[in-house]
């Protein structure tokens, strides 16, 4: 993304014959200080505060976590290769044609491990890495999963500074949150708020496998990828999307905990390992559950908030263990399920090939369903 150059003009003139030559020096590089009153001038007293003791410099919980994970903050420039269908063709263009875009990493291990976004480094050709210090690397995408938005690039090195990730699980609404990224190419911009919310499902849509991390922190384009660190200067998140709202925006961050584990499984693998069962949900009102029992006769619904399943794969895990078109989803894996989207985390975060228990309400029966997830196949 091109950014238009920013021109920034300096004002020196006094406007005053007296102070001609001070206005003069100071264009030259040297401020003159304001004039004191002459010995004829009366002055008038402003202020009857008694004389303070000046105040002493204090340790400023940003500035400390900053310093311990800003060296290890990265920018990232990728540049992707696309074909022109016009190329060639009425003055259309090269055949090829490429893209450039950019974002920011943080390093994980001292040897070159680096976590971004996944949509970062989608479909790129060509990754390069750049250190605040100013060194620059070759990088090598090792994979990315973009149901989480999380992906590890490689860089050839050895004892790089190293960012320390926390535990995302403890964070809590009201703590600090703070954003170190490469917005709008702005290298090594800091931004500070507070964590707004957490287990935010819906965050960029329904049906997500992450639960987001808010923050009111100010986040842009070039940021994504970048970490979100708590004021212990750990990592609590990496910085993914971003919501404008009149007056202000919302930033979201996938939460550690779960990029350690997509990250892991990439480093081990070169994928992501996601279970599923295979059904179709809806949120269930009571409205909507008025409509349904007009109009079929097939679906028997409570009057209720829930989850209730549209449509079952066939020969799919949820088939499998007896799960059927009507059924209202009440638990998964013993916890207690009120959207869709919590019913996608709970399966996530289960195993493939362990057994997972549904509790189902059918009709007017309560029903307890063993399901063993299946992996999810896999999109190249």
């Amino acid at each position: 993304m091109a950014i238009p150059p920013v021109h920034l003009r300096r004002c020196c003139g006094v406007g005053l014959g007296a102070l001609m030559a001070v206005a003069i020096s100071a264009c030259n590089g040297r401020l003159p200080s304001w004039p004191g009153p002459g010995p004829s001038q009366e002055v008038a007293r402003i202020s009857d505060a008694t004389t303070s003791t000046p105040l002493q410099p204090g340790s400023n919980v940003i500035v400390d976590a900053v310093a311990k994970v800003g060296p290890a903050v990265v920018r990232i420039d990728t540049t992707k290769r696309m074909v022109n269908p016009l190329g060639g063709l009425f003055g259309g263009g090269p055949s090829i044609q490429q893209q450039q875009g950019q974002g920011s990493g943080f390093i994980t291990r001292s040897d070159g491990v680096i976590l971004t976004n996944a949509h970062v480094v989608e479909g790129t050709t060509e990754v390069s890495v750049t250190l605040p210090d100013g060194r620059i690397f070759s990088g090598k995408v090792l994979g990315s999963d973009p149901l989480t938005d999380v992906a590890v690039v490689k860089v050839v090195a050895t004892r790089l500074p190293v960012a320390p990730l926390g535990d995302s699980g403890k964070v809590r609404p009201g703590e600090w949150a703070i954003a170190i990224g490469n917005p709008l190419g702005l290298d090594n911009t800091v931004t500070a708020g507070i964590i707004s919310a957490i287990q935010r499902t819906n965050a960029v849509g329904q049906g997500q496998r992450v639960p987001y991390i808010q923050t009111d922190a100010a986040v842009n384009p070039g940021n994504s990828g970048g970490p979100l660190i708590n004021d212990r200067g750990q990592v609590i998140g990496i910085n993914t999307a971003i919501r404008q709202a009149p007056g202000a925006g919302l930033s979201f961050a996938v939460p550690i905990n779960v990029a350690r584990v997509i990250a892991g499984q990439i480093l081990a693998r070169g994928y992501a390992s996601h279970p599923y069962i295979g059904v179709r949900l809806q949120a269930l009102t009571p409205q909507l559950a008025r409509e349904i029992n007009a109009t079929t006769s097939e679906c028997r619904l409570p009057l209720v908030n829930g989850v209730v399943v549209v449509d079952v794969v066939e020969g799919s895990p949820a088939a499998k263990g007896g799960l059927k078109s009507c059924d209202l989803i009440e638990t998964v894996g013993g916890r207690r399920v009120d959207n869709p989207s919590e019913v996608q985390l709970a399966v996530d975060q289960s195993k493939v090939g362990d057994g997972l228990e549904l509790e189902v309400r059918r009709g007017e029966r309560r029903l307890k369903l063993q399901l063993r997830p299946a992996e999810l196949p896999r999109q190249d």
